[in-house]
């Protein structure tokens, strides 16, 4: 069962109204530092945000990372990053005195209270494939029984008033490509100065050094995490998250037996991860090592993972476009398309990025897996339908994703700096020659006045002169 969804959060955030414009005050009057940077990641530790800190900390700018819960603040400590709560007095301080702010998920990675005024970094977590912000009707949806009271409509219309606002204070979200940049333009209700196409850091780790190398540390890690694997093919398996609906692809114990005799025809390993705002009954009734959890309580990121991964089998994820750097050759299994495109919608067709035969229950996903496994001329064209999706999404596949949008931001904060100076000079300058304006006009009514006086006291004299004359 979900543990997040959009119509809890947006309850919260109404009840927090008094909260947000307590902290706009706040962050009116406390001057913000000229090179700080707080950090904050929804999921833990991890995600873009960690490329980007290890980018910004090797240029030597004090930072700190905000945490919410124990997991979290000791993974930083065994990277050796500084961390404050984030609902904690000191968070809001961190915050409110940052000049930069680096989140991935929400405002709420960092203090959501102290942000605003801060130039801030949306990293997002993923390319999107289901629609996302503003975009989807999903973002302003109420909980259940307030979606039958009166005044629903227009707590919807407030609410999406209050998501543009809110998402028009982002100062840069990096895309991964132009098709891209069009979809977070249109999400977040940004311009394009504010989405340039750098590539995304979260993926660099997919890029970096060679293949072999990097499938190597990959299966290291997933060892560390569910166990020995040896040299048997991984089969990641990673459905998306449903809005706190039921999962309509876990399997039944029937289904698990057949998924169990194709991965041990194959000699294969299922992973299953599930979404992090979700969870299902992804346990076999029947115990075996062939199907292993992977899922975020038992690692944070997985995206550099995915290096050591053989098939990726998935509905709706953005990890196919990460796994296309790989790449990946990608089952794709859609048990309730119709559905979910009623209610989340998505960016183009289903068809566009999974081809024209995708799988709508276990016995199709199954037969394709099959394949995969085991035809090396069906794992080949996979393998380039998966090269040409990452191709069409990734402008960039060099690594270097986290050092363009660390430039990206300096190049902006140098640049309002200019603007803010020329503003201040012009200013000035408007001042001065105010001053001086004002001194030109004081001496000229000086001036006049004399030539007045001079000028009355002369008649007075004349008509004295007069009158004198006249008596004598």
């Amino acid at each position: 069962m979900a543990s997040f969804s959009f119509g809890a959060g947006n309850a919260a955030k109404l009840l927090r109204i008094p909260l947000y414009a307590a902290g706009r005050l706040a962050t009116l009057v406390i001057p913000r530092t000229a090179d700080e940077w707080v950090f904050g990641c929804g999921v833990g530790i991890g995600d873009g945000a960690l490329a980007m800190w290890d980018e910004v900390a090797a240029h030597g700018h004090r930072a700190v990372w905000l945490v919410s819960d124990e997991r979290a603040a000791r993974d930083a400590a065994a990277r050796g990053i500084p961390t404050v709560r984030t609902g904690s007095l000191r968070g809001f301080w961190r915050t409110a005195r940052a000049r930069v702010a680096v989140v991935t998920h929400g405002f709420g990675d960092v203090n959501r209270y102290a942000i605003a005024g801060a130039f801030i970094v949306q990293l997002w977590h993923g390319i999107p494939l289901k629609r996302i912000g503003i975009d989807s009707p999903e973002t302003v949806q109420l909980p259940g029984p307030m979606r039958r009271m009166p005044p629903a409509a227009l707590l919807r219309r407030l609410l999406a008033v209050a998501y543009r606002r809110t998402t028009r204070q982002i100062d840069l979200i990096p895309a991964a490509s132009h098709l891209v940049r069009g979809r977070l333009e249109s999400a977040f209700s940004l311009p394009d100065r504010c989405v340039p196409v750098t590539g995304e850091p979260r993926v660099d780790v997919l890029s970096r050094g060679d293949a072999a190398t990097r499938r190597h540390r990959a299966r290291h890690r997933i060892e560390q995490v569910v166990g020995e694997v040896g040299d048997r093919r991984l089969v990641l398996y990673a459905p998306t998250w449903r809005d706190g609906e039921a999962d309509p692809a876990v399997p039944d114990p029937d289904e698990w037996r057949r998924i169990v005799a194709v991965l041990e025809r194959h000699d294969a390993v299922l992973l299953v991860r599930s979404h992090p705002l979700g969870a299902g009954g992804y346990t076999p009734p029947v115990a075996t090592t062939r199907v292993r959890a992977l899922g975020s309580d038992r690692v944070v990121d997985a995206t550099p993972l995915l290096s050591g991964i053989d098939v990726l089998v998935t509905d709706y994820s953005s990890m196919a476009f990460d796994a296309a750097l790989v790449p990946v050759p990608v089952v794709w299994f859609a048990p309730d398309l119709e559905s979910y495109l009623a209610r989340r919608g998505m960016y183009g067709t289903y068809a566009e990025v999974a081809g024209s035969d995708w799988a709508t229950d276990w016995a199709g996903t199954l037969r394709q897996l099959d394949a995969v496994l085991g035809d090396d001329a069906e794992r080949a064209m996979r393998v380039r339908q998966a090269a040409a999706l990452g191709a069409h999404v990734h402008a960039y596949a060099d690594g270097c994703n986290t050092q363009r949008v660390y430039q990206a931001v300096q190049a902006r904060l140098t640049g309002d700096r200019t603007r803010r100076d020329a503003t201040g000079r012009t200013r000035r300058g408007a001042t001065a020659r105010a001053r001086r304006d004002a001194a030109g006009r004081a001496r000229r009514d000086a001036a006049g006045r004399a030539r007045r006086d001079a000028a009355g006291r002369a008649r007075r004299d004349a008509a004295g002169r007069a009158r004198r004359g006249g008596r004598g």
